[in-house]
């Protein structure tokens, strides 16, 4: 579980191809402060588990289906990547419930940039649309953030300085593709208002 609250911006070292698999070795420093072998950090939003690590990288095995899913798939040496360790039990809850299940792909529609902050407009698959809501929560290349407005197929948020400066999402440009979680507790209330409406069990 994680917050969505970006910890540091690592860099892709090495992409091992596997056939079936990549192998990512990413340098960074925060995020090894405390870090074991299989300990789970995001990276853009994926939940990667620790299989090897020196003092200032980390290696995570990706799997055909995560890279199926997300934007991993494109992964190169030299790319910057937001990082964030799983939460514990005594961390701040500074952003909102994140898991590190990417739900699906967006692509950056739009910049507009203003004097202290700057509107994004990020595609979703139309399935989605029904889990984000105008000032609900999503994460984006796993950065927690507030929905502005939403539409069929798109939605908007504002990026303050600070997100700007402290993860990828300052530099990504229109085209470029971006990993979406949506809300956890709105995909269960669904089921469970589901459940109720068809007075099946759960």
């Amino acid at each position: 579980m994680f917050t969505g609250i970006v910890e540091e911006l690592g860099t892709i070292e090495t992409v091992q191809d596997q056939d079936d698999a990549v192998r990512l070795t990413i340098r960074a420093q925060t995020v090894l402060d405390d870090v074991r072998h299989g300990d789970s950090i995001a990276v853009n939003g994926c939940c990667l588990t620790v299989s090897e690590q020196t003092a200032d990288t980390w290696t995570a095995d990706v799997m055909q289906e995560t890279l199926d899913q997300t934007s991993l798939r494109g992964a190169r040496a030299g790319d910057r990547v937001n990082l964030e360790r799983a939460v514990t039990p005594t961390t701040r809850l500074g952003g909102h419930l994140v898991q590190g299940h990417v739900d699906g792909l967006g692509e950056i529609l739009s910049r507009t940039p203003s004097d202290h902050w700057e509107v994004v407009e990020i595609s979703m698959p139309p399935a989605l649309a029904k889990y984000v809501v105008d000032k609900g929560s999503i994460t984006v290349d796993g950065v927690s953030l507030t929905v502005v407005e939403t539409a069929a197929d798109r939605f908007t948020v504002s990026l303050i300085p600070e997100t700007l400066a402290r993860t990828t999402l300052g530099h990504r440009r229109p085209g470029d593709r971006v990993n979406l979680e949506t809300d956890v507790i709105a995909r269960h209330v669904e089921k469970l208002v589901g459940v109720h409406a068809s007075g099946a069990r759960p």
